[in-house]
C-alpha cells in the first residue's frame, strides 16, 4: 500500500508537468514560428517480490513477480512540422518553406528562429535588418545585413533565396539594376528537437542537436524558401490539445483516487489491531 501512495503521487506530479505543457502550447497558439511540445513519460524502477517464481511442483514459472514504482517524465518533445503561412502583406515578414532557421546575433551568440517578423532598425552607419528586439539577422556571410541610410526603403525586396536586393532606377537608360546587399542565412539541424529553446520563439545550438549546418554551403541539405509578406503560424492544433487536457485531467483525478483509496486501506488495517 505504502508503494501505491508513492507511484500514485508520481503519477499526479508527472501529470502536473504534462498540463504544464499543454497549457504553454495553448498559450503560445498563436505566437509566430512557434512548434508544439508533448510529454514523455518513462516508468520508474521495479521491485522483484520474489527472486524465484515457481509451482507447486517446484517448476519455475514463465513470468516473475515484479511491481513498478510509478513514472517520472523523461523529456518534452518539440515537433518541428510546418506552420501554416499567414498572410501579413509585410515586406519584411518572411516565411520559411522548408526546415530552415534563420539565425540572430544576441549578445555576441548566435540564435535561431522560425519567426520571421523582422524590421530596419537604425543603427550608427545606416540601417539594419533586425528582429523585433533589435537583433540583427546574419547574411551568409556571418555579418548582420546593412542598408545604407538614404537608400529608399520601397527599393528594397527580398527574394526566394533570401538575397536582399535594391532595386536601382535608370531612368536616362530606362534601364532597372538589382544590387544585392546580401544573403539572408539559413540553417538546418540533424536533431532540431535537441535545442535549447529560450523566449521568443528563439533556440540555441546544444550537443544534442549537432552544429548548425548552413543551407548556403551543405550541398547535403534541401534548400528552403523565403517568402515575402508571410510569417509561419504556431502548428498547436486547438482540438488535439483540449483532447489532452481532458486525458490528462483525467489520469489525475485516477492517481488521486488511488492514494485515496490506499489511504483508507492503511486506516483499515490500522483498525483491526484495536
Amino acid at each position: 500500500m505504502l508503494r501505491s501512495l508513492w507511484s500514485a503521487a508520481s503519477g499526479m506530479m508527472a501529470q502536473q508537468v504534462n498540463l504544464d505543457t499543454i497549457s504553454n502550447n495553448i498559450a503560445n497558439i498563436n505566437t509566430t514560428g512557434f512548434k508544439t511540445q508533448s510529454m514523455e513519460f518513462k516508468s520508474l524502477l521495479y521491485q522483484q517480490i520474489k527472486t524465484k517464481s515457481t509451482d507447486s511442483e517446484g517448476n519455475p514459472k514463465p513470468i516473475g513477480v515484479q511491481v513498478g514504482l510509478g513514472v517520472r517524465n523523461a523529456s518534452v518533445t518539440a515537433k518541428f512540422t510546418q506552420g501554416a503561412a499567414l498572410d501579413t502583406g509585410e515586406k519584411y515578414d518572411l516565411f520559411i518553406q522548408g526546415n530552415g532557421f534563420f539565425a540572430v546575433k544576441i549578445a555576441g551568440k548566435t540564435a535561431y528562429t522560425r519567426n520571421g517578423h523582422f524590421n530596419l532598425s537604425a543603427v550608427s552607419d545606416g540601417w539594419e535588418l533586425t528582429n523585433t528586439d533589435g537583433n540583427p539577422v546574419l547574411s551568409t556571410a556571418g555579418t548582420p545585413i546593412k542598408i545604407d541610410s538614404k537608400a529608399d526603403p520601397n527599393a528594397i525586396s527580398v527574394d526566394l533565396s533570401g538575397n536582399v536586393l535594391y532595386r536601382v532606377d535608370d531612368k536616362e537608360a530606362n534601364t532597372t539594376k538589382y544590387e544585392n546587399l546580401g544573403k539572408i542565412a539559413l540553417f538546418q539541424f540533424n536533431n532540431p528537437a535537441g535545442l535549447n529553446r529560450s523566449g521568443g520563439s528563439l533556440y540555441y545550438v546544444t550537443p544534442a542537436s549537432g552544429e548548425a549546418r548552413s543551407e548556403d554551403t551543405d550541398k547535403g541539405l534541401n534548400k528552403s524558401l523565403i517568402k515575402t509578406g508571410y510569417l509561419e503560424g504556431s502548428n498547436v492544433s486547438a482540438a488535439d490539445e483540449m483532447v489532452n487536457m481532458i486525458v490528462t485531467q483525467r489520469a489525475y483525478q485516477l492517481n488521486s483516487k488511488a492514494i485515496t483509496a490506499s489511504d483508507e486501506m492503511l486506516e483499515q488495517a490500522n483498525n483491526l489491531r484495536r
